[in-house]
């Protein structure tokens, strides 16, 4: 008898990955017999099990007759496969065990991935959230990975394509096309694709509507099923596919597995997709200039240059090196002179693979007012800069210093959350990487190659780019339309005689030189001291150390005890109660929010570089500043911004573009999507004080430079300072940087009895309130109820436990009910909701209905719902609890995440930093008596 495929062993590829100094997980690379490749991870810590299948074929695979249809196979396989055929078997399975699915369809790959509890049994809430110790894995008997991985492999198997559910995935997939129509983001991308090549599959509509995937296929005599079905069998081949799974158990144990579950993945040998020597653009759209009319009022300029396919040249990263100099912030870069010219807010660039064979690099700016009347002008002078580079030879010391920067970002990397991970990897596996490298290639720069450096500047050409301006006001007429999404556009030739002074300029022949352009300087923020204490910790604390309170300021303090990164965070609340007292104060602090930000954006770029940042913020209860990253430099970064604050000159050039600024983004608030305005009106509807973006923009116009300068020493003169410092830190370091927050502000004391504290609206027993807005925007189609229901205040640690336990048991009729049978819409979901004090169960649908009809359904759902919690078996309410015990129980994954955790506490005056462990084993009729 023949040997079956499945008891064949795989075939090791790789073993000792190049990992970081941090990671402990061991990792192993195997091929199936059928060609499937599997990356194999074990960490024995922890709490959340992954696993990833990224194939390779997306959106260019479809055919030119029935766009869309990559996508919508994607949304089909979720929906039963012959050994798990329901619908919802799948998404059920991973919510009793506090999981979660998704999936999304690129160009060249469809990436399916899971996250599920690594135990199916509760984690002691007596234990700390993130013990050291290790935990043991669990049989393949009582495993969630085993059973999700289970329903997961036949995904890739046999899905079923059953014709009911696949025609109501369609009309989701419709559903989500609609969500996005008036989306600018989708607007401009789809115009991209539909002015590219024809003979190129990045022209094609990649999301699919009902119309292209039913109506008309089936106008023509197709087969829904079979079409699908065909493209399945075509398309879905196991050398196609890259596996990765993340678990407790040990690699052995996860191979046999990978093996038994997928050795049936049918293998057809498929070749890689590839597209070489296939033009992106054709000549005719390089050299002309595109205008397009967006849905918001914003200002762009986009430059679009097809570009050398770099996947093969990983280890030098060329298009790194042009990038980080072209879209530099710092002084003597582009952005620098534009800023400072009046012209531009922000510049980004890139280089970006569409698919083997083919790339573009995309230059793009946010103009100002006379930015969109001078840019022709920018044009010139990123041209300028380009001629920069290309008369220099490439510097071995900037790729020396990216070097450096990516080295350390490498070394010191943390544990991302499981289902990230392995999403990501799987995607990565499908480049041309040496497989021990999958986790290092990605990052690291191996060498220096000034001639691949030149190659892709060569690409960077007047004759080999398209201009793009987009703008509500300018040129005023855009007679074409764009056919999938009607975005109104126009196009022309660049004037002659402007591409040959472009080329002028290029070539470093034309008129006088910028001397205020110059390559970057030596970056004084590359940490020097990454040197960590690392301790023998039996259990990491959960709380913060208060080292200091006293009339002005009160300093917590948290050494690292489980993360061992040379990294901190220094989180600050200069607490002051005029910061949010009526609209007028608060649109000041806005103002000087972002004033402070434009005048440090060119000395804080290099930090950024180096791994630090800052951020300022302005919460109701005052301002908020936080530094985060490596610490070496970590209090260098902090007296800057803090003596920026002190001493921010309000210049009125920069106060004029800011408020134009914050006009447009206030006015663009009710063209957002329905689902985001609900959101914020919940918000605000819930809080105690709080300002409309229409009360802001009535008082918008009234304010002055003058007002800005006169009023913002107000919020520095007197405050109560509220710090965190956390990370790789001591007493002693907390202590001075508070010492260096009061000398350099020195502000008077605020009693207590006038912080502000957070309130939030408590309804009455029995309220039932509408808030009802007409959207904006009358071509949008969709409407969004945020429904709501008050449950109490979230100091009740018994009550928030139960909520949090039935949004969990909801979580999947929810969805399942509303969005996959009765097809409401594609933006439905449910959870459990907190403002400032009081906490809620929130179901938000957008959809085509109105929100009465809507409502009613939330209702006549929650009622049937009764029912079915009374009748539940007890072992299916257990596997609810224990998902949701491990869920709060999840162990923190990086240092950032402690420190936001703990700062959601201090900030919002709680305190309580072991909540998280506070969902205890409740019984079954409490939880039944608070629904």
């Amino acid at each position: 008898m023949a040997e079956s495929i499945s008891s064949r062993p795989a075939v090791e590829l790789a073993a000792n990955l190049e990992k970081g100094l941090l990671d402990d997980r061991q990792y192993r690379v195997i091929k199936l017999p059928n060609q499937l490749e599997a990356l194999l991870i074990h960490d024995a810590d922890t709490d959340k099990a992954s696993a990833a299948m990224d194939v390779n074929v997306g959106s260019f695979s479809d055919s030119a007759d029935m766009p869309g249809i990559a996508h919508a196979v994607e949304h089909a396989l979720f929906m039963g496969t012959k050994k798990y055929p329901g619908e919802n078997e799948y998404a059920s399975y991973l919510t009793k065990y506090g999981g979660s699915s998704n999936a999304y369809t690129a160009e060249t790959s469809t990436n399916y991935y899971f996250e599920i509890s690594a135990s199916s049994t509760s984690n002691s809430p007596g234990t700390s959230a993130n013990s050291s110790r290790s935990v043991l894995p669990v049989s393949k008997e009582n495993s969630p990975l085993y059973g999700a991985l289970d329903r997961f492999s036949h995904f890739f198997v046999n899905p079923l394509f059953d014709a009911d559910t696949l025609d109501r995935e369609l009309r989701a997939v419709d559903s989500e096309n609609k969500k996005n129509l008036q989306s600018d983001n989708w607007r401009m991308l789809q115009l991209g694709r539909s002015m590219a090549s024809k003979t190129h599959p990045y022209n094609r509509f990649a999301t699919g509507n009902y119309d292209t995937l039913h109506d008309k296929p089936l106008a023509r005599g197709v087969k829904i099923r079979d079409e699908f079905i065909g493209f399945y069998k075509r398309n879905y081949s196991a050398n196609r596919m890259k596996l990765v799974l993340l678990g407790r158990e040990s690699l052995d144990e996860l191979e046999k597995w990978v093996c038994e579950l997928f050795s049936d993945v049918e293998d057809q040998n498929l070749p890689q997709n590839r597209w070489d020597g296939i033009p992106i653009y054709e000549d005719k759209m390089l050299g002309s200039e595109v205008f397009v009319k967006p849905v918001m009022d914003k200002r762009s300029l986009e430059l679009v240059f097809p570009y050398p396919d770099e996947d093969k040249l990983y280890a030098s990263k060329p298009g790194h090196y042009i990038s980080h100099l072209l879209g530099h912030e710092g002084p003597g870069s582009i952005l620098a002179y534009i800023k400072a010219k009046g012209w531009a807010n922000s510049l980004s660039s890139g280089a970006h693979g569409m698919c083997p064979g083919s790339a573009l690099f995309y230059v793009t700016v946010n103009l100002t007012e006379e930015g969109l009347k001078s840019y022709r002008e920018v044009v010139k002078v990123f041209f300028q800069y380009v001629a920069l580079l290309k008369e220099g030879k490439p510097q071995e010391w900037i790729v020396d210093e990216m070097k450096k920067l990516n080295e350390v970002k490498f070394k010191y990397q943390q544990k991302a959350p499981a289902r990230r991970t392995t999403s990501y990897l799987s995607a990565v596996m499908q480049q041309p990487f040496p497989r021990d490298q999958l986790l290092s290639a990605q990052i690291l720069i191996r060498e220096f190659n000034p001639q691949a450096i030149e190659t892709g500047l060569t690409a960077i050409d007047p004759d080999n780019f398209m201009l793009t301006v987009v703008s509500k006001e300018y040129p005023g007429d855009w007679p074409l339309k764009e056919h999938w999404y009607g975005t109104e556009y126009k196009t022309a030739e660049l004037p002659a005689e402007y591409r040959e002074e472009l080329r002028a300029i290029a070539a470093g022949k034309g008129g006088s030189k910028i001397a205020e352009l110059h390559l970057p300087g030596k970056n004084e923020f590359v940490p020097q001291r990454l040197d960590v204490e690392k301790k023998e910790v039996l259990k990491p604390s959960t709380a913060p150390k208060l080292i200091r309170n006293d009339a002005n300021v009160r300093t917590w303090w948290k050494k690292d005890d489980q993360f061992w990164v040379p990294k901190a965070n220094i989180h600050l609340c200069l607490r002051n109660p005029i910061t949010n007292v009526s609209p007028f104060t608060t649109l000041m602090t806005t103002f000087f929010k972002e004033l402070v930000d434009d005048s440090l954006a060119e000395y804080t770029y290099d930090a950024d570089l180096a791994g630090l940042s800052y951020g300022l913020g302005a919460p109701t209860v005052g301002l908020d500043v936080h530094i985060g990253g490596y610490n070496d430099k970590a209090a260098v970064l902090l007296e800057k911004v803090l003596i920026s604050m002190r001493d921010l000159e309000v210049k009125d050039d920069r106060f004029a573009i800011i408020k134009e600024r914050m006009t447009r983004n206030l006015r663009n608030f009710e063209w957002s999507e329905p689902f985001r305005q609900a959101g914020a009106y919940s918000r605000w509807l819930s809080q105690a004080r709080g300002w409309t973006m229409f009360e802001l923009l009535e008082e918008l116009p009234s304010i002055t430079a003058a007002d800005v300068r006169a009023w913002y020493p107000q919020i520095l003169r007197q405050m109560h300072i509220e710090m965190l410092v956390q990370g790789n830190l001591y007493k002693e370091d907390a202590l001075q940087l508070t010492s260096l927050v009061e000398k350099t502000l020195n502000p008077r004391r605020l009693p207590p009895s006038q912080w502000q504290p957070k309130r939030a609206v408590v309804l009455p027993k029995g309220a039932d309130y509408r808030w009802s807005r007409t959207l904006a925007n009358p071509e949008n189609i969709n409407h969004c109820i945020d429904y709501i229901l008050h449950v109490g205040l979230t100091s009740d640690r018994e009550q928030r436990a139960k909520l949090l336990l039935l949004s969990q048991i909801l979580d999947e009729p929810v969805f399942d009910t509303l969005r996959t049978k009765q097809q409401l819409g594609y933006v439905v979901g449910s959870h459990a909701v907190t403002y400032n004090t009081v906490q809620g169960f929130r179901v938000i649908i957008q959809s085509e209905r109105d929100c009465e009809y809507l409502e009613g359904r939330i209702e006549a759902f929650l009622t049937d719902f009764e029912g079915t919690l009374a009748n539940m078996a007890q072992d299916e309410f257990e596997k609810h609890r224990v998902g949701l015990i491990n869920k709060r129980l999840e162990k923190l994954k990086n240092l950032e995440q402690e420190a936001d955790r703990l700062w959601f506490h201090i900030s919002g005056e709680t305190f309580d930093f072991d909540l998280g462990t506070s969902c205890a084993c409740f019984a079954r009729p409490d939880v039944y008596h608070k629904y």
